[in-house]
């Protein structure tokens, strides 16, 4: 009974609110019901509702999701290590039928079934076998897809659209999205997916992605429409790009309203995070080019799931495939490895900043990161001072300047960072710090 007349309230209210109505309160069954049932109950009965119908907002745009989970036509090609090509089926385009190019990456020792990657290049990149072997080198079934519409030696005569800005940004009407870069590449990936889960040295249950810069913008995108994945990790790459990019200006601002609006609602993958819920790391440097730390921020606050975050200083951008912290993430989740350390939020008061963590791996160093510029995210001069490390939390005194960007981060005996989310500090809690001291 009481479950009915929650869902019955939930209704209600929701229809309130989209009817700007006073919301209504319980029948006068339910309230009889009700009567001696703590009000938490009753309150988590609701959120529980509430987050139900979060769940099942997971936005599809325009990708028909359970046609992509049909594995592919495959064609298999020539061995070179550990590294194998293969074509397989993609998404047509203009009416006609299109192959995707990859690089499958096989452990070389071991039965398996083993864990799996899916990795997505960025602009200007292409299939590499040297990323899928880095994998497959550490135990893993990597595939390596080419979203260019290449093959190992050029463009494919049977190849979707190409890569670049124009092909991505251009103009469309909405019965032309899956004709976009954007529907070609995030099916790639959907596709390879689903290659993988039908291979027999593939743990279909430990299936995971990441993906370089405008690799790490479709890893966004597939990670909030593919519920079978268990683990994220878009380097650089974002969304909110129509707020602060490098596209910004060269696209963005030439575009009508309704052609911003309809780029924005298919392909930015702002759309799509609130739907991702396996774990996620977000590696990014503080003032990469393509996508300012603004934007990057608005992204990962979008995601309801476990969220890491690596923010290093002056990282450079690149096809860089390397990084300890994704390996080391990645593994923690598919093979139950030790994980990152974990870093709650940071807290500022009374001048100072402060984080608590924990890490079944040593903490050697924290790090109080900050900047008194303004103006483009990508120039600005960023500072770093030790930060003391006691009793599980990080700490800092905050500098006086204002206007102030700051974060904290803590680095562990295996060299890997991660960091909390970036706060501005403006004059009103200058003000407030000066009388306290």
């Amino acid at each position: 009974m009481i479950t009915c007349c929650v869902k019955w309230l939930f209704a209600r209210r929701c229809e309130a609110v989209v009817n700007r109505r006073r919301p209504v309160g319980l029948p006068a069954p339910c309230r009889r019901a009700a009567r001696g049932v703590r009000p938490v109950v009753l309150a988590a009965a609701l959120l529980g509702l509430c987050l139900d119908a979060l769940g099942r907002e997971r936005f599809a745009g325009p990708w028909n999701l359970a046609a992509l989970r049909a594995a592919p036509a495959a064609e298999w090609g020539r061995r070179s290590n550990l590294v194998q090509e293969v074509y397989y089926a993609g998404e047509p385009f203009h009416g006609q039928p299109t192959r995707v190019f990859a690089y499958l990456g096989r452990p070389a020792t071991g039965a398996g079934p083993f864990p799996a990657m899916l990795l997505v290049h960025g602009g200007g990149g292409k299939a590499f076998a040297a990323w899928a072997e880095h994998w497959a080198q550490r135990g893993y079934v990597a595939l390596a897809m080419d979203t260019a519409g290449h093959g190992p030696n050029g463009r494919l005569p049977d190849g979707g659209p190409e890569q670049d800005d124009e092909a991505k940004f251009r103009e469309f009407r909405p019965e032309e999205s899956r004709e976009m870069w954007t529907y070609h590449a995030v099916a790639a990936v959907l596709r390879g997916h689903s290659l993988l889960a039908t291979m027999p040295e593939v743990d279909r249950n430990r299936i995971g992605v990441t993906g370089i810069s405008w690799g790490g913008y479709l890893t966004c995108i597939v990670a909030g429409l593919d519920d079978r994945l268990k683990v994220a990790v878009p380097v650089y790459g974002c969304g909110f790009l129509d707020h602060n990019s490098v596209w910004l200006e060269p696209r963005f601002a030439r575009m009508t309203a309704e052609q911003r609006r309809r780029w924005v609602e298919h392909f930015d993958p702002s759309r799509y995070l609130p739907g991702v819920r396996c774990p996620i790391l977000f590696l990014n440097g503080s003032n990469d080019f393509a996508y300012p730390l603004d934007s990057y921020q608005l992204s990962y606050q979008l995601v309801r799931g476990p969220m890491t975050l690596s923010v290093k200083i002056d990282l450079p951008h690149g096809h860089i495939w390397t990084f300890g912290e994704v390996d080391t993430f990645v593994d923690s989740v598919l093979k139950h490895e030790p994980p990152l350390p974990a870093l709650k939020p940071m807290r500022v008061a009374a001048g100072m900043a402060r984080a608590a963590f924990a890490s079944v791996v040593p903490i050697v160093k924290g790090e109080f990161h900050y900047t008194t510029d303004t103006g483009p995210w990508q120039k600005r001069v960023w500072k770093t001072v030790p930060a003391e490390l006691a009793k599980g939390r990080v700490q800092a005194v905050v500098p006086l300047a204002r206007p102030l960007v700051c974060f904290l981060a803590v680095t562990d005996a295996r060299g890997l960072a991660v960091s909390t989310p970036h706060v501005q500090l403006g004059e009103k809690e200058q003000t407030r710090w000066l009388k306290k001291r």
